[in-house]
C-alpha cells in the first residue's frame, strides 16, 4: 500500500484522534448517511405516487381529441378513417360529449358526460376493466342508461337498476313558462379507477349521448396511440392530412398541468432533502478542519521527511472522500433498502396500529406505492460526492499550507 493510502486509513479510523473529533467525524458520517437514504426513500415514493396516478387516470381518458369543423356522422366517420392509417394510432371512434345534472331523490351531482360506442369503451377508453358491478356492454342495448363511477354512485346512494333524472342544458318552452329538459336514465353499471373521474365522469352510448344533447354537446373523434408521448407527432400527421385545421388537443392539455405539478414538487422535494446532505457536508468541513488543527506536527513533520504539498492536498482530500464514500454507500443501501420495502412496511404499520395513514376515500390511493429509479439514486450519490468532494478542498488546502517550521516551534 502507498503512503498516501496509508496515510489516509490511519487519519480516518486511526486512534490518534480525539474523542470530540471522533463524535464530529461520526454525526457528519451519520448526517450524510440519512440525507442520502432519505432523498433516495421519497424520490421513489413520489415515483410511486405518481406512476399510480398516470395508470389511474390515464387509464379512462383519450391520448388525444380531435374536433373537426364539420362534426357531422359522415365527417366523423372519415376522421376516423385518417386516424387509423397512421401507425402509431392503435384505435379511433367518435364521440359526444357534454354537461349535465344527475338528481336522485334530494341529492344532485353535476356530472361530465361521455357518449363512445361500444368499440370505444373497450379499445380507446378500456373501461371494461374497472368496471366492479353491472355490465358496460349493456349500454348499447338499453336505451337511455348509463355506468356511473363509484364515488358519484355513493354521492347519490344509487345502485345498479335505479333509475335517475339528468338535466340537461336544453330549454323547454310551454305554455308554463322555460324549463331546462330532463330525461330519466338508467344505471346499468357502476366502475371505478382510483381517481377523479369516479365522481365526475358518466358514460352513455354514443346514440344516447346525441339524442340528449342534440346541438349542444361537443363531437368528435378520440384516439388511443402505441405511446401517448407521441401525441404531437400525430398531431402534426392528422393537421398535415386536411387543408381544414381541426381543433387537436391531447392528454396534456387535461391532465398535462397535473403531472407538471407532480414533477415539479418532486423536484421542490429533491432541493429541499439536498440541504440535508449540505449539512452533513458543512460537518465534514468541521471534522477535517479539527482533524488538520490536531495533526499539525505531524503534518510539519511529514513536510520535513520530504512530502510535498500536492501529496499533503491528496492526503486530506481522501480522508474527507473516505467518510463521505462510507456515509453515501450506507446511505444508498439504505434508501434502496426502503424504497423497496416501504410499500409493505405501510401495510404492517397500518395492520400494527390499527390507523389508516393513506385513506383510499381522500388519496384514491392506498397505501404507499414506491418505484425505484436507478437514474434517481446514480443522481443522489454523484450530488453527494459532488458536495463532500467541495467541503474537503479548503480544509485540506490549509493542511497543504501549514508552515513546518512554525508548527514544530509547539513541539
Amino acid at each position: 500500500m502507498s503512503l498516501s493510502w496509508e496515510l489516509v486509513l490511519r487519519f480516518s479510523f486511526g486512534r490518534g484522534q480525539r474523542r470530540f473529533t471522533r463524535f464530529v467525524a461520526l454525526a457528519s458520517l451519520l448526517g450524510m448517511m440519512l440525507g442520502v437514504a432519505a432523498l433516495i426513500t421519497v424520490l421513489s415514493v413520489m415515483n410511486g405516487f405518481s406512476g399510480e396516478l398516470h395508470k389511474r387516470l390515464l387509464s379512462v381518458t383519450p391520448d388525444m381529441v380531435v374536433v373537426p369543423a364539420d362534426t357531422g356522422p359522415a365527417a366523423l366517420k372519415e376522421w376516423v378513417g385518417r386516424a387509423e392509417m397512421l401507425p402509431d394510432v392503435m384505435a379511433a371512434t367518435s364521440f359526444a360529449n357534454g354537461t349535465a345534472l344527475l338528481r336522485f331523490g334530494n341529492r344532485s351531482r353535476g356530472v361530465e358526460v361521455a357518449g363512445v360506442s361500444a368499440s370505444g369503451l373497450r379499445d380507446v377508453i378500456d373501461l371494461p376493466p374497472h368496471m366492479i358491478e353491472g355490465d358496460a356492454e349493456l349500454l348499447e342495448a338499453v336505451p337511455f342508461s348509463v355506468v356511473i363511477g363509484a364515488d358519484l354512485a355513493r354521492l347519490l346512494r344509487v345502485e345498479v337498476g335505479d333509475d335517475v333524472d339528468m338535466l340537461l342544458p336544453r330549454l323547454t318552452v310551454s305554455p308554463m313558462g322555460v324549463f331546462p329538459r330532463m330525461r330519466s336514465v338508467r344505471v346499468v353499471g357502476i366502475f371505478a379507477v382510483g381517481a377523479p373521474p369516479d365522481a365526475r365522469v358518466v358514460y352513455t352510448s354514443e346514440s344516447t349521448a346525441r339524442k340528449l344533447f342534440g346541438s349542444a354537446g361537443e363531437r368528435g373523434v378520440q384516439l388511443r396511440l402505441s405511446d401517448r408521448d407521441l401525441a404531437p407527432f400525430v398531431g402534426e400527421d392528422l393537421l398535415a392530412m386536411t387543408p381544414d385545421a381541426p381543433r387537436i388537443e391531447d392528454w396534456r392539455s387535461s391532465q398535462g398541468s397535473l403531472f407538471s405539478a407532480i414533477k415539479m414538487e418532486k423536484i421542490t422535494v429533491g432541493v429541499l432533502l439536498t440541504s440535508v446532505i449540505l449539512v452533513a457536508a458543512f460537518n465534514l468541513v468541521s471534522t477535517l478542519t479539527m482533524s488538520v488543527t490536531e495533526k499539525r506536527s505531524d503534518i510539519a513533520i511529514l513536510q520535513v521527511l520530504g512530502l510535498t504539498t500536492r501529496h499533503l492536498l491528496a492526503i486530506f482530500l481522501g480522508h474527507g472522500l473516505m467518510l463521505a464514500i462510507i456515509g453515501i454507500a450506507s446511505g444508498a443501501l439504505l434508501g434502496v433498502g426502503l424504497a423497496v420495502s416501504v410499500s409493505d412496511l405501510s401495510l404492517w404499520v397500518e395492520r400494527v396500529s390499527g390507523a389508516v395513514l393513506f385513506d383510499p376515500a381522500v388519496y384514491y390511493i392506498g397505501g404507499l406505492p414506491s418505484v425505484l429509479m436507478w437514474s434517481d439514486v446514480v443522481a443522489v450519490v454523484l450530488v453527494a460526492l459532488l458536495l463532500s468532494v467541495v467541503a474537503s478542498v479548503y480544509p485540506a488546502w490549509r493542511a497543504s499550507r501549514i508552515p513546518p517550521a512554525e508548527a514544530l516551534n509547539y513541539v
